[in-house]
Parts: structure tokens; sequence; C-alpha cells
């Protein structure tokens, strides 16, 4: 089975190759049609050209030919025959380096567009639009200059055709977030649509909650919605982690990369690589904040100084030490429980113990205890987005 299964495979893969192979022969077949009939033509003005001399003309026809067909003298018909033959023999020279030459422009052009995305494609080419109409309205004014009225609407067709092209891609954000604007107030007069806060529903993962691991874990549980978006300057960074001669690093890194790829694979939610980047800013929690308020997007991280930071500008963030504290079960103070303190705490006579989901246990007078299960009476909890602790003092004393 496994024997046949292979060969048809293989004669599948034949099949595809052979109409793949014999599609770009007839291609090829009609463009070098096309070039040999270009060829032709071009000689049959040539030739036209060279026998409407009026010396040349009459001296040939008075001493070979005195006929015509149909008005057409036989000098013209002839000339027109050599030029058709000139130029199809001359097209069939010239078509396969022509040939080579297109193909060899058409992939290039097909390897540089793939490394934009859709989006910067229809932006750039709506800004490539509106600077081809603003050059044309320019063009217009120059029309009537001499010498240059007639190369002024080629000259300003390139420049601004381009200038509108590079201008909307790197404004694309601004873009899209005007059109999301409008299309959101398009929705808001409807009477039955509910009225959206927030533009752009997409969240911003940094280098941090990558390494961590526990968004996959998040993600998988269908908690969370996408587009979750990866900078690539976060990508370069994991990168350079995984790439660290420490082997701690390197290992956090190449844990974060594979965490991704899974994460892709998964398609429990999409994860997206944009290309938007700023050279005038330093530092990567720097670049995720600015890109947060450009494009609207919250911003995942369990780094406290982060969060901070993009709170204090205005950017949302989701701190997934946060959300871990917050499914922790409840402690209230008065109620009592067992814990093994394992170390000294920090101050005077001070035990540590944990919980099972790591949460610190600051036992007073506990320093006695080290190494054994001690019940406890709860004190205080004190909640930060560092952690949360607990406060407990021996319930027997």
């Amino acid at each position: 089975m496994d024997v046949e299964r292979t060969t048809g495979t293989n004669e599948k893969g034949k099949e595809r190759r052979t109409k793949k192979f014999n599609g770009g022969k007839i291609t090829d077949n009609i463009m070098r049609g096309v070039i040999m009939l270009i060829m032709a033509v071009v000689c049959v003005m040539i030739s036209d050209q060279i026998i409407a001399t009026p010396y040349f003309s009459a001296e040939i026809e008075v001493r070979f030919f005195h006929g015509s067909v149909f008005g057409i003298t036989l000098l013209t018909v002839i000339a027109y025959i050599i030029g058709v033959v000139l130029g199809v023999a001359i097209g069939y020279l010239i078509s396969p380096f022509v040939l080579h030459l297109i193909w060899k422009i058409i992939h290039r052009i097909e390897s540089g567009m793939s490394d934009f995305e859709s989006q910067d494609l229809i932006v750039g080419t709506l800004g490539l639009l509106f600077g081809l109409i603003i050059a044309n309205l320019i063009g217009l004014a120059f029309a009537r200059l001499p010498i240059i009225g007639a190369y002024g609407p080629i000259v300003f067709s390139i420049v601004f055709g381009y200038a509108g092209m590079s201008i909307a891609i790197r404004k694309r954000a601004d873009i899209l977030g005007l059109v999301g604007s409008i299309r959101l107030g398009k929705q808001n007069k409807e009477p039955n649509v509910k009225r959206q806060h927030n533009e752009f529903s997409g969240k911003l993962l940094d280098t941090s909650s990558i390494i961590d691991g526990r968004i996959a874990e998040i993600c998988s549980t269908g908690f969370l919605e996408g587009p979750l978006l990866v900078p690539v300057f976060v990508l370069e960074e994991l990168q350079l982690i995984a790439d660290s001669s420490d082997l701690l690093k390197r290992n956090k890194g190449r844990r974060g990369l594979d965490i991704l790829k899974q994460m892709q694979e998964d398609n429990y939610v999409e994860v997206r690589v944009i290309n938007d980047d700023f050279s005038d800013v330093q530092g990567v929690d720097s670049k995720l904040v600015r890109l947060g308020r450009q494009i609207n997007a919250k911003v995942v991280t369990n780094d406290y100084n982060l969060n901070k930071v993009a709170a204090l500008q205005g950017v949302v963030v989701l701190n997934i030490n946060d959300l871990a504290n917050a499914l922790k079960p409840a402690r209230i103070p008065g109620e009592q429980m067992e814990v093994y303190i394992v170390k000294a705490g920090k101050e005077e006579n001070q035990g540590v113990a944990y919980l099972d989901d790591g949460t610190m246990i600051v036992v007073e007078n506990g320093h006695k205890y080290i190494g054994k299960n001690v019940p406890v009476t709860v004190t205080s909890v004190l909640q930060t987005s560092a952690g949360r602790m607990i406060f407990v003092k021996i319930t027997d004393e």
C-alpha cells in the first residue's frame, strides 16, 4: 500500500510539474510572437521612412519599377515585405534575451513585494494614486511652457507618485486608524449596533510575556482574543537572547521562540508579526509603548516597570501577573491554614513559606520553626502587580 501511495504521489507531482512547464512554455511562445510582431512593425516603419525620401524613391522607381498595386508602388510593397521578414528574424533572435530579462525583472519584483504586508500594498497603492493625481494637476500648469512642458508631467508623476507611496506606507498606522474611526462612526449611527470603545482589539506581546510561556496557556483556554501582534524589534530581541553566550539567557530566548512557533501552529489565536519599527527610539519597552499609542493596541506583559511606564502614557496594559493573582484563592484576615516554613525572612525572627501557587507567606516569629509545618492565622494580605504577599502569625502564639 505504501508503494502504491508513493507511486501515486510521484505521478501527481510529475503531472503538476508537466502542466506548469507546459503553461510556462505556452506563455514564452506567446511573448516571443509578440516580440517578433513588434520588431516587424518597427522594421516596416523604418523601411517606410527610408523609401519616403523623395530622391531615393524617385530614382529607384524610374530605373527599376514602373507599376503599382492598388495605388501602392511595387517598391513600397517590396520594402514592406523586406521589413516584415527582417523584423521577424530580428525578433526571433533577440526574443530569448528579452524574455530572460523580462522574467528576471518579474521575479525581482515578486521577491521585493513579498516582504510587504497586504496592508502596506493597499495603503501604498492608494498613496501612489493620490500622488499621480497631484502630479497631473501640477503638470497641467506647466503644459504650455516651451521645452519642459512636454516632459514636466513625466517628471512630476515619478516624483509625486513615489512620494505619495512612501508617505502612505510610513503613515500606515495613522491611515488605518482614521479608516477604522470612520467605520466605527458609521456603525455607531446604526440603531441596532452597540457602541464600541476601542477601535482596535490587537494586543502587543513583549519579550517577557513570550518567554514566561503562560500566554500560550491563556490563549488555549479561549479567554484572550486576538490578534496577538509581535513587533519585529521584539522578535529581534528574542533572537539576540537566544544567541547569547550565557546559557540561561540562551535557553530563555529559545524557549520564547519555541512558544511563538507553537502558538502559531495551535492557531487558537491569530499571531501576527508586524514590521513597524522606530529608528528614532531606543529600547524595546519605549518602542512598544509608542507603537501601542499609535495603533491603539493593548500591551501584554509581566514586566512591572513596563506596566508603570505604559500606564503613565495612557497605554492599556494586560499584566499576566495581575491575572494570575486574580485567579489565586482569596485569603482573608483571621483565616487559618498550615504552612511549611522553608527559610528566614528579611526582618528579624521572620520565616518564609510558600503556597502551592507560589504565593509568598511571611510568618511572624517563624524563624525558629524553619523546616517544620506549623498552623498559622492570616493577619493581612498585600496585593501588588509584582505578586501577592500574605502575612501570618503562629496560631498557638
